[in-house]
């Protein structure tokens, strides 16, 4: 072995996490290389003083974590990934399937389905290509049926594929209002990675009030877990408003997922006041969650609310 190879292993050799044979085979060349073995004494030096440092840890250090990676995998469903044959290839590829065993008639049968889709093309889009990728300025008073993808880019843009007759793509900023109702259309599909990408969008624009109104539906009624996550997000910068309030206390008392909660108080304690100490209270009697109950009491304490009350 080279000492390249060698110190790259060394960590592991230290830890006890090589295989017999690499063992032995890194032991032989430490007997032989004194800067290898040098190498190793850093390595146990280091280890000492790691082990010496004592850090304290949070208290509720390791829940915040398990709350994080729960909402991380129930947060949206996965995408879809787009298969790369284009859609004249997998026609014809189930034609061909239909006919197995007929090997002779493939041909012929591909070539009367390519003329019977190009018919049929032309007859329903006019004879016009297939369309490009359009700018935001599309009418606001066209009918969209289906918001298909949202995609973010690094630009401040949005592209937001949707079908109408047919799938289109517009891009454009956040501040055209063609996109902004795009969003909210987006909100609402069938689809909850598109509902969580546009969720995540929308929470920027909660000043709006039909961006807000989508929030509050959001923050209650969608039955995805990261959906509601990323609604609550939003709502944070308008918890002076009271039908904001009323919602998150209603979320808090009654959403059946930890996280949900969890994220509803941290919301919630921003906004110090007598009423909000109130509603704590009354929370932290019926929470059932001890994690939860942890978060309530601190806020309470940083309220220096009084401590026979809970």
């Amino acid at each position: 072995m080279t000492c390249d190879s060698v110190s790259k292993l060394i960590p592991l050799y230290f830890y006890g996490e090589l295989t017999p044979d690499e063992e032995d085979r890194v032991e032989d060349h430490l007997h032989e290389c004194a800067e290898c073995t040098t190498a190793l004494a850093r390595q146990r030096t280091l280890a000492a003083a790691l082990d010496q440092r004592q850090t304290e840890v949070p208290l509720l250090l390791l829940e915040d974590c398990r709350m994080d990676l729960m909402a991380a995998i129930q947060g949206g469903a996965p995408r879809q990934e787009k298969s790369s044959k284009g859609p004249w290839t997998l026609f014809l590829e189930a034609i061909g399937a239909t006919f197995t065993g007929l090997n002779r008639l493939q041909r012929p049968v591909g070539a009367v389905a390519l003329i019977a889709l190009g018919f049929f093309a032309s007859r329903f889009t006019g004879g016009n290509p297939a369309a490009p990728i359009a700018t935001a300025s599309t009418s606001p008073d066209e009918v969209i049926a289906t918001v298909r993808s949202v995609h973010p880019d690094s630009a401040g843009h949005v592209q937001i594929a949707f079908d109408e007759t047919h799938r289109r793509t517009v891009s454009g900023s956040m501040e055209d209002q063609n996109i902004q109702k795009l969003l909210l259309a987006a909100a609402r599909e069938e689809d909850s990675a598109v509902r969580v990408e546009s969720m995540g969008l929308l929470k920027t624009r909660a000043g709006s009030g039909e961006v807000r109104d989508e929030l509050l539906n959001a923050v209650v009624n969608d039955p995805n877990l990261g959906v509601r996550l990323e609604a609550l997000k939003g709502l944070k910068p308008l918890l002076g408003d009271p039908q904001v309030r009323k919602t998150l206390l209603q979320v808090l008392r009654g959403d059946e997922s930890a996280a949900v909660r969890k994220e509803a108080v941290d919301v919630l304690v921003t906004q110090r006041d007598d009423s909000m100490v109130s509603a704590l209270q009354s929370l932290y009697q019926k929470e059932d969650n001890n994690y939860i109950r942890l978060k309530l009491q601190k806020a309470l304490k940083d309220m220096n609310a009084s401590i026979g009350t809970f």
